[in-house]
């Protein structure tokens, strides 16, 4: 037995997200500080709100219903897509995603969202950065290398 008041599964995209309930039917908000506000105006209280992990596009969805205080779950995007695969669908839509979304969580027991504090979201962008940086200078430490290994090496490598 599902204990929220209505279930709403969340498909999101660039510059939209469609939003399927699993009483209120399809809707589609704008990926951006209007659309979270509208989208949380009509909101029922006591719902849980389901979307997939996408990277950077749900991030900012999450933490804003999170810090309004509406229950979220963010999942793992291939265990919807074996959902959905396992249902035999054909159509492929936004709108049917969001619906896909909303019954993967009637069914199946979603984990709970903590979101980050904004320290903790501060550091863990600067680590991806870092992270970015190393993998750079690897690969231009392998490169110049590779150009050594060539025999003559053109000065103007190693200038850059």
């Amino acid at each position: 037995m599902n204990k929220y008041k209505e279930t709403f599964g969340v498909d999101i995209s660039k510059e939209v997200f469609d939003v399927h309930g699993s009483k209120a039917g399809c809707h589609q908000y704008r990926n951006n500080e209007t659309g979270f506000r509208k989208y949380l105006k009509e909101l029922p209280k006591g719902s849980l709100v389901v979307m997939e992990a996408t990277g950077y596009y749900h991030y900012r969805l999450a933490q804003f219903l999170y810090k309004n205080g509406v229950i979220v779950s963010v999942v793992n995007p291939l265990s919807v897509k074996r959902f959905i695969q396992m249902k035999l669908a054909k159509v492929k839509t936004d709108k049917s995603d969001a619906k896909a979304i909303c019954e993967y969580a009637l069914i199946n027991e979603v984990p709970i969202y903590n979101a980050l504090t904004d320290v903790q979201s501060e550091c863990l962008q600067l680590f991806r950065l870092l992270d970015t940086y190393l993998k750079q200078r690897t690969a231009t430490k392998n490169k110049i290398h590779g150009e050594a290994v060539l025999g003559i090496p053109s000065k103007f490598v190693y200038r850059s």
